[in-house]
């Protein structure tokens, strides 16, 4: 499928010549709203039918399905929701012509040479064995055979070779000289090479795909999680039946940006919003991986596909259709499944040659025994043949693409979501992982635990102030203070003016007429307060381990605030199994130094970064690089950007944020540091397939070829018929897409970490 092509009038695409089918703009705006951009479409016309797209390719009637069929072509890539439908249409229509090609099969090699001479079965002849042949081969070769004969022209018309162009000369020949010899009228033929050489590659390819759609049904339930209606209050505009203000149920795919959405016990989320009024409980493991329900109140967000479990709330529509987090996470995953890893581009380069080798192989064999060595005719042709067949790389094609989708597959079914098959080979390279301390390593929710303050300060005062100080800030500690005020039940001025974000520091601010500063030491330093009468207690939090904000009024120190953030239970456990891979690991945090040091020697971590603003964190991450390691970053995807676009392989954990799609090669959906041994382990485990399944068709090929061309039979008899060859290159496309699929065992090893 090819979405980037369109056309104002009916035909085929010009890329893979499947049939255009036109849709309705009003569909194409749900389909939009529903991430289905992978079909081929026509711009809408007023005059022609429409039909929905989805309902085309999997609803239509035989005779429709039939023509669909037959301008299939191998390798079509099947992204969003119809492309996955026509992958679901195409896998049956490999699957029928298997089928129709293997009960024709049985009664070809009955009639062969091969039934007659080497099986002894004795059928009865109505008229000339070659014409039934002729007969029974004809529809197998037109009808099953046509996806490779079709795919050939395609890429021939593309100017390019490829394994169709390899598989097409091979039924080609076979058939095409068996047709000849019948014609006049001699015993011999190839019709079982050409029938038992379209069966074997068809049930290849068919377990190929079976393997591929296995791995995305689970992308089709998560769009099952959206709900089909929303309630939307009315704004009173013409698309709503009821007066501005009170609930209407309309179709999810017509919610619209900044629609307010009712969501009640028990609903579904259907779109990505913004809380604005209300507090309930959401259920996003279906989306994150999280088991526990998220608390929600106004301003946080919500996910659509998510399920509220308690409580009523308003919340904004912020993102609808393809935007939403889960079309991206799909977008994400079918992305990866349709990228090639970088071994298989080389075998890509190699089939091509292949093809070359094959066909030159051929010719060279059939000059050889015919022409120097003297042999028949038929002979001859039997060895060219053969050779054509069995240097079909068609095992070579599956080699990578099958373990790739297996791998990408089950990373999404344990949300690890990688972006691409380039990344699920290179995680497996990775010397280093960086991991920032706030959000991966620790929860990312800081409590206050100690308050110390100078005289003619309380404790009440000095949270007041810093909550005042921090209110317009995002950073967790800001969120610790304002939590630990609630607690307390204690109220914020109002009064608040020249509001200062420092990054990486702290804040400035006006607070009833003081000057406000709340920060770290070196924000301190860097204004030349003196901290004198304070520290006693900022050595003591340290010590402890917590994080600390210091609080200026009128450039004088007069309190220290000690916070405490939870470290992660399964930290300590990933950095552990990640050393036992041999892998170094290294804590970044723009924390003090000695809150870095307790919580690198809690967790086992040996070498850290501390103090380091947001924007120097790339640079600690290439100077790691400049070591000559192969580095992975992992953090949050908001303020780790630069890290993450900086590290060799960005891994971004508990988010499915715009900024971690889009910096991260590979996102961790849960918060769970252990994930990043998940990734590790999937991608060492995928790309130990590749290797097997390049290595086996490679080697089959560079061995079969001469034993094919008869290199072995003047000296010990052996050769090799057409319909052999076929049988042993099947045999090696079926061994290398079971050995992907075999790739799912590793699936205990994530679920045991």
């Amino acid at each position: 499928m090819h979405q980037e092509v369109q056309s104002d009038k009916s035909g085929l695409c010009p890329k893979c010549g499947m049939t255009l089918v036109e849709i309705t703009q009003k569909e194409k705006e749900q389909q939009m709203n529903h991430s289905l951009h992978g079909q081929h479409t026509m711009k809408p016309t007023s005059k022609m039918p429409a039909h929905n797209a989805t309902h085309s390719v999997a609803g239509g009637s035989f005779w429709e399905n039939f023509k669909i069929g037959m301008t299939m072509s191998m390798g079509m890539e099947h992204g969003g929701l119809a492309g996955r439908e026509m992958a679901k249409l195409m896998e049956e229509d490999i699957r029928n012509k298997f089928f129709f090609a293997l009960i024709l099969s049985i009664p070809i090699i009955a009639y062969s040479p091969l039934g007659e001479k080497i099986l002894k079965i004795s059928l009865p002849t109505p008229i000339s064995a070659g014409w039934i042949l002729f007969i029974l081969t004809t529809p197998v070769f037109f009808y099953s055979g046509w996806i490779f004969l079709y795919s050939a022209y395609k890429a021939l018309q593309a100017k390019t070779l490829n394994m169709s162009v390899l598989i097409a000369v091979g039924i080609t020949a076979a058939y095409g000289f068996s047709v000849i010899l019948t014609i006049i009228d001699n015993n011999d033929s190839y019709y079982e090479a050409a029938a038992m050489l379209i069966t074997f590659v068809l049930f290849g390819h068919w377990m190929e795909m079976k393997s591929r759609r296995g791995t995305t049904d689970a992308l089709q339930a998560l769009f099952a999680l959206v709900p089909t209606q929303a309630r939307v209050l009315s704004d009173g505009s013409p698309r709503f039946a009821v007066e501005a203000g009170k609930e209407e149920l309309i179709a999810t795919s017509d919610v619209k940006v900044g629609d307010i959405l009712v969501l009640k016990p028990g609903d579904k989320v259907a779109v990505d919003g913004e809380v604005i009024e209300g507090e309930t409980a959401i259920d996003e493991s279906l989306v994150t991986g999280e088991s526990i329900p998220v608390a929600k109140k106004s301003g946080d967000k919500v996910i659509g596909g998510s399920i509220n479990q308690a409580g009523s709330i308003l919340f904004k529509a912020i993102k609808i259709g393809e935007d939403t987090a889960l079309a991206q996470i799909v977008k994400m995953v079918e992305t990866a499944q349709n990228s090639k890893a970088p071994g298989q581009k080389i075998a890509d380069r190699f089939a091509k040659y292949l093809v070359i080798v094959a066909v030159g192989g051929g010719l060279i064999t059939f000059i050889v025994w015919f022409f120097i060595l003297g042999q028949p005719v038929i002979f001859a042709l039997t060895f060219a043949i053969s050779t054509i067949v069995i240097a079909c790389p068609d095992a070579l094609g599956l080699a990578t693409p099958t373990a790739v989708a297996v791998g990408t597959g089950l990373g999404a079914k344990h949300n690890i979501l990688i972006k691409d098959a380039p990344t699920l080979e290179q995680v497996s390279k990775i010397q280093t992982v960086v991991l920032d301390k706030t959000g991966t390593i620790t929860e990312g929710k800081p409590k206050i635990t100690d308050v110390a303050t100078v005289s003619g300060f309380d404790s009440n005062k000095v949270l007041q102030l810093i909550g005042a100080g921090e209110v317009r800030s995002s950073h967790p500690l800001a969120n610790a203070v304002l939590d630990e005020l609630k607690n307390r039940k204690l109220n914020l001025s109002s009064k608040i003016g020249k509001f200062e974000n420092l990054s990486g520091l702290g804040v400035k601010a006006v607070v009833e007429g003081k000057n406000v500063m709340v920060g770290t030491r070196k924000l301190m330093e860097l204004n030349k307060i003196d901290l004198s009468p304070l520290e006693k207690f900022i050595n003591e939090f340290l010590e402890n381990g917590e994080t600390i904000m210091i609080l200026a009024v009128n450039n004088k120190a007069v309190a220290v605030v000690g916070a405490s953030d939870p470290i992660k239970p399964n930290a300590k456990i990933a950095i552990g199994r990640l050393h036992k891979l041999g892998i170094e690991t290294a804590m970044i945090t723009g924390d003090n130094e000695k809150t870095a040091q307790v919580v690198a020697k809690t967790i086992g971590v040996k070498r850290f970064f501390a103090d380091v603003m947001p924007e120097d964190k790339a640079k600690y991450v290439k100077k790691l690089q400049d070591e000559n390691k192969f580095v992975a970053m992992v953090g949050d995807g908001v303020n780790d950007a630069p890290a993450l676009a900086q590290a060799d392989i960005g891994i971004a954990i508990g988010a499915g944020t715009d900024v971690a799609i889009e910096t991260a090669k590979v996102v961790l959906m849960k918060s769970d540091p252990v994930d990043v041994l998940r990734a590790i382990r999937l991608s060492k485990a995928t790309v130990r397939k590749m290797k097997q399944n390049l290595f086996w068709a490679s080697i089959y090929n560079l061995l079969a070829i001469p034993v094919a061309a008869g290199i072995l039979y003047p000296a010990y008899g052996i050769f090799l018929r057409p319909e052999v060859s076929a049988l042993l290159m099947s045999a090696s496309s079926i061994i290398v897409a079971t050995n992907a699929v075999l790739l799912k065992r590793v699936e205990k090893d994530l679920i045991s970490i």
